[in-house]
């Protein structure tokens, strides 16, 4: 499932994220993949675990988890420290799957990643080309979203950022360990979750709304992998 999170940061936010990565150090994105993705990957990153990348992806750590649309459909059990990236002068990220398991950033635990966020922070106007694109079995969908806004999207797919032309496209990624592995089951609980809250806005805590949580509620008990 791919899902669109309008807001995650402020534009306020935007604009002190964007002021403070302008003045930071920028190493070669290359450093934090294996042999595979780097023979595709041509960008900059802000240094895993630095003081400003903890510091600002702690920001968005706490955005996202306050945003009942995204708790929704990723059903966070870990996050790992969100990593901030940077294409430009005909920068690209080449078709890619994202690494199954991740080390998390200053601890000895790993994670699974299940689910894949992007957190524009350069508006679409900013820059050409430096579309997120995701291949699934419907086609190719290609992302490009305002900034403060995130795409979500299972980390099992295959995917690329297209290059960019001119301008300059600046973004946060990050990935999610869910309770509940299988994205078809996470969809499906996402999608009764959301006719949930539709029906409580309309009903109330009628019999036939409680009865539906009720079934969410045994289903996420069912799968939930904690």
């Amino acid at each position: 499932m791919m899902l669109h999170i309008p807001g995650v940061l402020t534009p306020e936010q935007v604009k002190s994220f964007r002021q403070r990565l302008a003045a930071a150090e920028w190493i070669d994105g290359r450093a934090s993949v294996g042999s595979q993705g780097a023979q595709v990957k041509r960008n900059r990153q802000i240094a895993e675990g630095s003081p400003l990348a903890l510091e600002l992806g702690d920001i968005i750590i706490k955005s996202l988890a306050k945003n009942p649309l995204f708790y929704s459909a990723v059903l966070p059990l870990k996050i790992l420290p969100p990593y901030f990236n940077s294409y430009a002068g005909g920068e690209t990220y080449g078709l890619h799957i994202d690494g199954a398991i991740r080390h998390m950033t200053g601890s000895p635990d790993v994670m699974r990643s299940d689910v894949s966020t992007t957190v524009f922070l350069s508006d679409p106007d900013e820059y050409e080309g430096g579309e997120l694109t995701v291949m699934d079995s419907y086609g190719a969908h290609e992302v490009k979203l305002p900034a403060g806004d995130a795409i979500v999207y299972p980390a099992s797919s295959v995917h690329r950022v297209n290059p960019v032309t001119s301008g300059e496209r600046v973004a946060s990624f990050l990935w999610t360990q869910s309770m509940v592995r299988d994205d078809w089951k996470r969809s499906m609980l996402f999608e009764l979750d959301q006719n949930i809250q539709k029906l409580r806005a309309a009903h109330g805590d009628d019999e036939a709304t409680v009865g539906l949580a009720g079934h969410y509620h045994n289903l996420l008990r069912m799968w939930a992998d904690l």
